[in-house]
């Protein structure tokens, strides 16, 4: 029998089902950071790269607990910002809502470059703009016509990303298994620990390994947002959040062993898709093309997660403000068909600045800072994500009996370090630098407009 869909109170329909959500979850996990920058991060740190992969997915699966704590119990929310509102205050809340939507639109519109990159792969004559209004309009339509339709989108779009990484891991164990003979010698298990050294390039190059994986896990926390629109919440998010872990010991580690069994990792070409290599010394010819459309494929899932994540964090915001404000009168709604429709629009119509972008090397180079800046934003977000939860964890909401985050007592401090060390590790990388200076400026800035304009509406609200 067919399971029904229930309305929630703000007019949302939970439609998306177990398996929706999981491929979202597996979907947010992988990025294209894997098919095309795994060659930059095993070039830099060797076979080390696996224990950075390691610590990273390791504090990623203790923030998703936390997070998947809050939702076990309250899933009528629709973003974990709601969350922070409530336990760190509205002005602390609005900050990190605006950051993170704004941040939204800026990997947006990111992805939506990067589609048309890729589709020029095989269409180098048409004109960037033409391939970028396409995607935009049609993810944005699936988005807006109903989320079980985005999340069948997402479910197909995460099928060929794991269909690439099984058909490499399984080409690769069947090379080294059988010693195949490739231009580089011959493929082995033993490539990988040849010439072992913790810190082959030195320190320094793996320690800034870090951030580059930390942004490849960026989106991780996508799975969270479907709560508000899954049918049955309390199982969902038990099983989403468990598996993270999994997902990227099995999908992260797995493709990584295989990659360096293959090719030696002093042979492996930085500039290159080490997907691309390991499949054409396999004797597949055809390797950039099905690459390619797997990360185009990639990138389109990111941009539709992107505007499905941003319009519900627009709504958020919009029913966070004074009922009779234009925001709230305009945004704070619900179609018909159960999405937040004119935040979506709202936020897509952002994202069309993107054709723009490339008329000018100017627009280009400021939105290379800003990106930056707003990626450097997300670990700000994710340690008050964390220190929300501390404060959830003090309230009268918390259940003793509910999906309580391991080892809170040592894990969330932990987290909440590890984040900050992150953090700071931007100051020593020289291309990061502008983007964390840029993240502490908007923070001390606007995060003081937030406060300062809290405090007066209190102030206010006393006087009358």
């Amino acid at each position: 029998m067919k399971e029904k869909n229930t309305t929630n109170q703000d007019g949302t329909i939970r439609a998306l089902s177990n398996r929706h959500v999981q491929m979202i979850a597996i979907g947010g996990t992988i990025g294209t950071g894997l098919f095309l920058g795994a060659g930059s991060t095993i070039s830099k740190t060797g076979p080390s790269v696996m224990l950075v992969y390691l610590a990273l997915g390791l504090f990623f699966f203790f923030m998703m607990r936390a997070i998947g704590e809050m939702f076990y119990s309250d899933p009528s929310q629709h973003t974990f910002v709601s969350f922070i509102s409530r336990y760190l205050g509205p002005a602390v809340g609005h900050f990190t809502g605006w950051t993170y939507w704004i941040g939204l639109v800026f990997v947006c519109m990111a992805e939506l470059t990067a589609t048309a990159t890729y589709v020029k792969f095989w269409f180098p004559n048409i004109p960037s703009w033409i391939v970028e209004l396409i995607f935009l309009g049609v993810l944005a339509g699936v988005n807006l016509i109903a989320a079980r339709l985005f999340g069948e989108a997402e479910f197909w779009f995460a099928m060929i990303k794991i269909i690439a990484i099984i058909a490499l891991i399984v080409t690769g164990v069947f090379m080294m298994f059988s010693h195949s003979a490739t231009p580089l010698g011959h493929a082995s298990v033993g490539n990988i620990f040849h010439n072992y050294t913790l810190f082959p390039h030195g320190a320094f190059n793996f320690i800034s390994a870090f951030p580059m994986v930390f942004f490849a896990f960026q989106g991780i926390e996508f799975v969270s947002i479907t709560i508000g629109e899954a049918k049955n919440p309390h199982v969902i998010i038990k099983k989403a959040v468990n598996e993270t872990l999994l997902r990227i010991l099995l999908f992260y580690i797995g493709a990584l062993i295989v990659i360096m069994g293959i090719i030696p990792w002093t042979s492996l070409s930085a500039d290159s898709s080490p997907f691309v290599q390991v499949f054409k010394l396999a004797g597949f010819p055809a390797a950039a093309a099905v690459i390619n459309f797997v990360v185009l494929t990639s990138a389109a899932s990111s941009l539709n997660s992107c505007i499905f994540s941003a319009g519900r964090h627009f709504y958020q915001l919009a029913t966070e403000v004074p009922k009779d404000s234009f925001m709230a009168r305009n945004f704070a709604k619900i179609s018909k068909s159960g999405v937040p429709a004119p935040a979506i629009l709202l936020s897509a119509a952002l994202v069309l600045i993107t054709p723009i972008m490339s008329l000018t090397s100017a627009t280009t180079s400021i939105f290379t800072i800003v990106t930056g800046v707003s990626s450097d934003m997300y670990i700000i977000v994710y340690t008050l994500a964390m220190l929300a939860h501390r404060k959830y964890r003090e309230s009268n909401d918390y259940l003793p009996n509910g999906f309580k985050m391991p080892g809170y007592r040592f894990t969330s401090p932990l987290t909440i370090a590890f984040f900050l060390v992150i953090f700071i590790s931007l100051f020593f990388i020289p291309e990061d630098i502008i983007g964390a200076i840029g993240a502490i400026i908007w923070t001390v800035g606007f995060g003081g407009v937030m406060y300062f304009h809290e405090k007066t509406a209190v102030s206010h609200e006393q006087a009358e």
